[in-house]
């Protein structure tokens, strides 16, 4: 134990014991009737307030050994459980372990029942009522927090109700996205084709999906579009979901399809990351997230 950590040790041990050992002789002292010195025979403390006097009685005997069995509870919780300082307590109980007692007990119980969903195809799976719950209550507990509660997504965030996917929209490909992660990245263009190369290839870029535009910019922009664009997006800027490239003649737009928004894009780059889910919720919880997650798409 260094130095430092000893020194909250202490400190912690200190505090807590002293605030109980406080609260016990407060309790002490009340208990005691101090009577006023010019008059011992008065019942009161001898303060007065907007005709208000306060009487010198003790605390009532069950209030106060209310309180000193609360006393007790918290000497006795700081013995079993941790509390002062790096004492862990004599149960050596701590929130991870009785989380991960928790988590093993759930995986016992519900093991049967993944498994009979593991072991159907995602047909089966998207025609059982049962199980899409399961796949619902699944994505509200790992999912909603980036892709919304409805999972129509956000700015970064795609939009899992649509049928326009990055990486492709079958149940296997999104089974494949939750398992491994995705990695989304365009490299930012503003250093090697100028200002002007953005503002270009930016209104080229809103024509392809038929937001109005600057003709003449984007004529120009056509060319740099052609020389920098297509090895992701493709000539006809329809986009690779090998590549995880979106399509740019569509209306959909991951962070944002006004001019602006798109020279940002073009000029700085995207960085976006898909976390890996296989370590957390296993293959076969997964399978039945997936087989739901490609009904919410196929309702569209």
């Amino acid at each position: 134990m260094s130095s430092l950590s000893s020194f909250w040790h202490w400190w912690i041990i200190i505090l807590t014991l002293g605030c109980i050992a406080g609260t016990w002789l407060l309790l002490k002292l009340n208990q005691v009737s101090v009577k006023p010195a010019d008059n011992i025979d008065d019942p009161t403390t001898g303060h007065e307030y907007d005709g208000i006097q306060e009487y010198n009685n003790p605390l009532p005997s069950w209030w106060y050994w209310m309180f000193i069995l609360t006393i007790v509870f918290a000497l006795a919780y700081l013995i079993l459980y941790p509390g002062l300082g790096n004492f862990k307590g004599y149960l050596n109980w701590t929130s991870a372990g009785q989380w991960q007692a928790e988590q093993d007990q759930a995986t016992i119980e519900y093991a049967p029942i993944f498994e009979r969903y593991g072991a159907m195809s995602f047909d089966e799976l998207k025609a059982d009522p049962e199980a899409l719950k399961t796949g619902q209550r699944l994505f509200a507990n790992n999912c909603s927090i980036c892709h919304g509660s409805a999972a129509t997504g956000s700015v970064g965030f795609p939009n899992l109700r649509d049928n326009d996917w990055l990486y492709g929209g079958t149940p296997e490909a999104i089974e494949t996205s939750i398992l491994k992660g995705r990695q989304g990245q365009m490299m930012a263009w503003g250093a090697v084709i100028g200002e002007d190369g953005v503002k270009q290839t930016a209104a080229y870029v809103a024509s392809l999906s038929g937001m109005k535009a600057d003709a003449e910019l984007a004529e120009k922009g056509k060319t740099t579009f052609a020389t920098m664009c297509i090895a992701c997006h493709g000539p006809d800027g329809k986009g690779n979901q090998l590549l995880g490239a979106p399509n740019l003649t569509d209306k959909i737009w991951l962070y944002g399809g006004s001019p602006n928004k798109i020279e940002e894009t073009i000029r700085s780059g995207r960085f976006g990351q898909m976390p890996a889910h296989e370590e957390l919720l296993g293959k076969e919880k997964i399978h039945v997230l997936a087989a739901y997650i490609s009904s919410l798409s196929s309702q569209q």
